[in-house]
């Protein structure tokens, strides 16, 4: 099951690809920073999958716009923080009560929650940074349902993310400053995701991973 929302070409092409590798999917739309568009996402894979949900990946979020402080309002700024850490939290307690023992959350941070982000970005950077204290507060509650809960931190990855927000120079720059001196990859993110689904990853709970090409430690 995925979500999109103001996507849903994009949803078709990629329900389109994993039903072409032997698949199964379908996509719903919906808005994730409404509690009743979350409860109907959870509602509708209940339907097409059986009740029991095994894994959640709270990717829902973004940047929007890079504002410093005296170009951000209350408006933008709370948005922003809808945008990323209310769309988790919801998602989360829709599917909580769906997941029991072995089951996995993982939830997308950033390397800006830890390092406060780049020019314009507080807002962003302080949302990333509230998805990671939730991911390690989620860990702990959930904990003793068999529940576990860990997020990713990437740094500078080759996305439209970038694309849109970053401008040429500065990527190039940040990418030869850290160790393996490149970006990194989609498939990459994506792989480490995957093992922290899996019960490859069964004793990690509570972990905010780095994935930034050795930029930022931790």
């Amino acid at each position: 099951m995925i979500n999109c929302f103001g996507s849903s070409e994009k949803a078709q092409d990629t329900t389109s690809e994993i039903i072409a590798a032997g698949g199964e999917e379908i996509a719903v739309e919906g808005d994730l920073t409404k509690a009743a568009d979350a409860e109907n996402l959870v509602e509708e894979a209940t339907k097409a999958f059986g009740e029991s949900i095994d894994i959640l990946m709270n990717n829902a979020g973004g940047i929007v716009e890079r504002k410093t402080l005296d170009e951000m309002d209350a408006e933008f700024f709370n948005y922003v923080l809808q945008l990323n850490i209310t769309s988790t939290f919801l998602l989360t307690t829709a599917v909580a009560a769906k997941m029991g023992e072995g089951g996995s959350i993982v939830n997308i941070a950033s390397q800006a929650g830890r390092d406060g982000g780049g020019p314009g970005a507080a807002a962003y950077a302080t949302s990333k940074g509230a998805v990671m204290t939730f991911t390690r507060a989620m860990a702990k509650e959930l904990g003793p349902k068999g529940i576990r809960v860990n997020a990713l931190c990437p740094g500078m990855i080759n996305t439209t993310f970038h694309h849109a927000f970053t401008k040429d120079e500065a990527r190039t720059n940040v990418a030869i400053g850290r160790p393996l001196g490149r970006e990194g990859a989609p498939n990459e993110v994506a792989t480490i995701i995957s093992f922290l689904a899996s019960s490859e990853s069964s004793f990690l709970s509570g972990v905010n991973l780095n994935a930034n090409g050795g930029l930022l430690f931790s």
